[in-house]
């Protein structure tokens, strides 16, 4: 407080006001402690005077008792008070009693809290090699990991590239294979044939008139046999194989990028695990436990003395209670030999021995109180004096952790070291470490690489970003490129004869000429009408030969349109339908091939021209996530140096167990026991006063005055 408040006061000045404030603050101990000395200094020169004084008969000790009209109401009421102030020192006793009782069980509880503590450190020590051997071992599973996708290249950064550019080539490919189809090709040369076909033909001369004119389809089928010939479907087929291995492309013109990588990685590895053979962590732990050990044996060794020491202490202070119980025992039986002799009716000069003995016994009460009581009080001075000061001083502070402020504070513990930690480990007092931020990271379980500020010497996580991000493998990633520029979706071949097929000439053909004929129908006159004519004229002549025959005409007349003119008309109506499918299909043949050789130009500029692009996306992806295993690790490792790796709590738990030990065991039991005795010496004097008023109304007088009036000189 002072250092922060007066930081700008130097030399002697500062001095003085250090002094002012260490006054203020003492000046309650101060206070007191003077009372308590001139309580010891005064009580025995005061008994004595009142020793000498009474056997010179004065001061209350002559043995002559004026009696009083109320004098039963004051005995009565000396009785009670003594009663109750013999009670209080009783209870007083009993809490020193308590207290002093309370110190040497927690001593002994103290040896189990040592173990605990020396067991948690060495636990500690010998952790925290294992710990940091296998931060530096889990290198190997990024890097692992990192290998296999390496290895697994082709499928990983090949197949996204194939998945990126399908959109556009798979939808082309299909297209030409739908176009190249054997189904549609043969269908087209059907179509033709059934034109030359020698039923058409047929249909066609034998019931109409054909023109002779009719165009000739010959030329177009033979041009279409031509383009059958050549297989374009397994050349559409080799397109799809083509783009279908990419992930082969891509591993192999990526197969030399794993072996430098793995190497750089090895030499990665090694370099973390030099790092962290290069301090001796492992033989400075080892030499703490052997340090922890022989502290332990040396702390044990010393466990009998302390036990000895400890009672010699109890011994002394159960010989300081016994001296208070000494005052309220004889004003227990003082008043209880008082009370059970005293007779009304007995006059001073008469009382019975009984009483006697309980005035006698009141009196030796008082004249113990003189003797111990200023002993007493020197114990209790000393205690409060000590008790109190650690108590405020080091106790207060201490659970509030306001010392670690104070010890804190720049300059305090070493005017030329800013802070006192860190100039003691490192060498280096700049550093912004205290003990304060020590603690509370080691109160907390973090680690002793955060709580220390370690990365201020042993940089670890810098080390391990540098080794493991290297420029050389940062460009080896960079190098990471695919040429996709010779993969080809369409063989020329395959072109050629899909532009062969649209110029076939089947597109040229009249087929309007073949419609214009199909449409004039089998035969010139309808015949069913036709017999019914010759049925009708049949009817009109005489029964005969001649009618016999026209019917038979036309009976044979409706019997041929049955057999062969039906089925004509019928064959007629296909062959209008598929002369129209053919004219449509010839029509259209042009467009559709025009799109699917477009489509396929567009998908291999897309990959000799563009495809660099989504292979340096994908690449770049590919790289984040071999990068990102890295990040993970890293991560990882700085988590675990801050929170898990030598977890300092063991460290916290001595400044809490010095706490208990000093604070909570010792320093407060020692407090209670002053507080206690001393509540018994300022109770000795009310005793003291009212066992020596009690005194002259149990003892046996040796003259009386029956008729006196007049105030005592003492009572």
């Amino acid at each position: 407080m002072v250092q922060q408040n007066m930081g700008g006061i130097k030399g002697d000045d500062y001095k003085k006001v250090c002094v002012c404030f260490a006054i203020y603050y003492e000046l309650g101990f101060i206070v007191l402690s003077v009372l308590g000395v001139i309580f010891v200094l005064f009580m025995p020169v005061v008994g004595l005077f009142i020793c000498v004084c009474r056997c010179c008969e004065n001061c209350g000790g002559e043995m002559h008792q004026r009696q009083k009209k109320n004098g039963d109401c004051l005995r009565g009421f000396y009785m009670a008070t003594l009663m109750a102030t013999s009670v209080f020192l009783a209870v007083g006793v009993t809490i020193a009693y308590a207290a002093n009782q309370n110190i040497t069980n927690q001593i002994k509880s103290t040896r189990r809290l040592v173990s605990t503590n020396i067991r948690d450190l060495k636990s500690f020590a010998n952790h925290t090699p294992v710990q940091i051997d296998y931060l530096s071992a889990q290198y190997t599973t990024a890097k692992n990991k990192v290998l296999s996708d390496l290895d697994n290249i082709g499928n990983l950064l090949g197949g996204q590239i194939h998945n990126q550019l399908e959109r556009e080539v798979v939808p082309a490919l299909d297209n030409a294979l739908r176009m190249t189809a054997g189904p549609n090709r043969n269908k087209i040369k059907c179509l033709l044939k059934i034109l030359i076909e020698p039923m058409t033909l047929t249909l066609l001369l034998s019931f109409s008139v054909v023109s002779a004119t009719l165009p000739d389809v010959e030329a177009p089928l033979a041009s279409l046999d031509s383009v059958l010939k050549t297989d374009l479907s397994n050349i559409v087929q080799k397109g799809y194989s083509s783009f279908n291995d990419t992930p082969r492309l891509v591993r192999e013109q990526t197969k030399e990028i794993l072996s430098e990588v793995k190497g750089l990685l090895d030499k990665s590895g090694g370099e973390i695990v030099a790092f962290t053979k290069m301090f001796p962590v492992e033989p400075a732990l080892e030499n703490f436990t052997k340090f922890l050990t022989e502290s332990q044996k040396n702390i044990e060794a010393y466990y009998p003395q302390i036990d000895q020491l400890d009672f010699y202490r109890w011994i002394g202070c159960v010989v300081i209670c016994c001296m208070v119980v000494l005052v309220p025992t004889f004003n227990f039986l003082g008043l209880l030999c008082g009370s059970c002799g005293y007779d009304k009716n007995a006059t001073p000069t008469t009382r019975g021995c009984l009483s006697n003995t309980g005035g006698n016994l009141l009196m030796a009460s008082v004249g113990f109180s003189f003797i111990f009581s200023w002993v007493l009080m020197g114990v209790v001075v000393t205690s409060f004096i000590v008790g109190g000061n650690v108590e405020k001083l080091v106790c207060e502070p201490l659970a509030n952790r306001q010392i670690f402020k104070i010890i804190d504070t720049p300059y305090m513990v070493h005017p030329t070291k800013k802070n006192f930690l860190p100039g003691m480990l490192f060498q280096d007092p700049n550093i912004d470490l205290t003990i304060g931020s020590m603690y509370r990271d080691c109160y907390e379980n973090n680690g002793l690489y955060s709580a220390l500020q370690l990365e201020t010497k042993f940089n670890f996580n810098k080390f391990l970003n540098a080794t493991v991000y290297n420029l050389e493998l940062t460009k080896i990633f960079n190098s990471v490129n695919v040429d996709l520029q010779g993969m080809l979706l369409l063989e020329q071949e395959g072109k050629d004869n899909l532009i062969d097929f649209a110029n076939t000439g089947i597109g040229e053909i009249d087929y309007q000429a073949y419609l214009t004929e199909v449409n004039k129908g089998v035969t010139v006159v309808d015949l069913l009408s036709y017999a019914n004519d010759l049925e009708a004229q049949a009817d009109q002549l005489p029964r005969g030969a001649l009618e016999n025959a026209l019917k038979g005409h036309a009976s044979s007349i409706r019997q041929i349109h049955k057999e062969q003119v039906v089925p004509m008309e019928q064959a007629m109506g296909t062959l209008s339908q598929s002369i129209k499918l053919l004219q449509k299909t010839s029509r259209e043949l042009p467009i559709k091939v025009t799109n699917v050789l477009n489509a396929i130009e567009a998908a291999e500029y897309l990959i000799a021209n563009n495809a660099s692009h989504v292979v340096k996306q994908e690449a770049d992806k590919f790289i984040k996530k071999l990068v990102g295993y890295f990040s993970q690790y890293t991560d990882w490792v700085k988590h675990s140096l801050e929170m898990e790796v030598a977890q300092c709590k063991p460290i916290s738990n001595i400044i809490d167990s010095l706490e208990i030990v000093g604070c909570s065991f010792v320093v407060d039991s020692v407090n209670t026991f002053w507080f206690g005795l001393g509540g018994c010496c300022l109770l000795l004097i009310p005793s003291i006063i009212l066992s020596v008023k009690l005194g002259k109304f149990y003892r046996r007088m040796d003259t009386e005055d029956v008729y006196d009036d007049g105030a005592e000189s003492w009572n």
